[in-house]
């Protein structure tokens, strides 16, 4: 039997404050602190935080450009037993940023994974958010290539879970107006600057956050809470779809699809919301129509 040797290194998935330093958590300093290396996002950017908590561990970049060859040496610094802590330059690591790619490579080679938990803005604003919390989608950053774009928005056109999005200043009018058009007139909390001195949190309609950016210039990093679309309208909707066809058409392309009759029959009142029967009756009086 091949001996299976334990690695003596491990990854640390440090959560970092997303604004206010406070969030930092005593095991994350400590974990940073005794790290062989911190791999962050943007050295330049987790310097001050570093220095603000007194940590003196070395770093090294890994960021979305490097994301694949940085991994590979970062995974095999742990083969050899170091410990590594990931940070990214605001929140949790791993979370829509190049750490994920990371994980992927220690967890293929064997490596130990662990979490501090922390700040993440996504949760925090859906907490924040007075939308339902029960169940969610979180889309990140909206994608800039227009046939990705169009490809999520689509989906999102028919999501009843709450939708979480991140926005730019720079791009969130845009943004609003592009909701607006294509998910309807939803209910949406707006998180602006999240645990920093100009928090700001807006429960509102898409409309009127649109109308109101379009005089107020957008200003900070923002989180958007949009409500899901209600099940019930779906439903209708989808049943509305089918009842523009025939009964006759409507069976027909199940039957042809290899249903028998009866299981045809069943599909069709379920996808008209009606009783197996009603279809049944309504098929025969049709018939009888035609007959006569």
């Amino acid at each position: 039997m091949m001996e299976i040797k334990e690695p003596r290194g491990m990854l640390y998935l440090v959560a970092t404050p997303i604004g206010n330093l406070e969030d930092m958590t005593f095991r994350a300093v400590r974990i940073l602190k005794e790290a062989d290396l911190i791999a962050a996002e943007d050295t330049r950017n987790s310097i001050r935080l570093l220095n603000h908590f007194n940590i003196e561990t070395r770093m090294t970049s890994y960021h979305e450009y490097n994301r694949y060859d940085k991994a590979v040496y970062l995974v095999n610094r742990m083969l050899r037993g170091e410990k590594v802590a990931l940070i990214t330059d605001a929140g949790t690591p791993g979370i829509s940023d190049p750490g994920e790619e990371l994980v992927r490579q220690c967890m293929d080679a064997g490596i130990p994974v662990t979490g501090l938990p922390g700040a993440c803005a996504c949760i925090d604003a859906l907490a924040l958010s007075g939308q339902s919390t029960r169940r969610f989608v979180f889309e990140a950053f909206l994608p800039h290539d227009k046939k990705e774009r169009e490809r999520v928005l689509q989906s999102l056109e028919r999501e009843t879970r709450t939708i979480v999005l991140y926005e730019a200043p720079h791009r969130l009018k845009k943004t609003l107006a592009e909701l607006e058009e294509r998910l309807g007139d939803r209910d949406i909390t707006l998180c602006r600057e999240l645990t920093k001195k100009y928090e700001t949190v807006v429960k509102s309609s898409l409309s009127q956050l649109r109308t109101w950016h379009e005089e107020n210039e957008p200003r900070g990093e923002y989180v958007l809470v949009l409500a899901g679309r209600d099940p019930e309208d779906l439903e209708k909707e989808r049943q509305d779809q089918w009842k523009a066809l025939s009964l006759e058409d409507h069976m027909d392309r199940y039957l042809k699809a290899g249903m028998n009759r009866k299981e045809a029959m069943k599909k069709v009142a379920g996808d008209r919301g009606m009783k197996k029967r009603e279809v049944y009756q309504a098929l025969l009086d049709q018939n009888d129509r035609e007959d006569g």
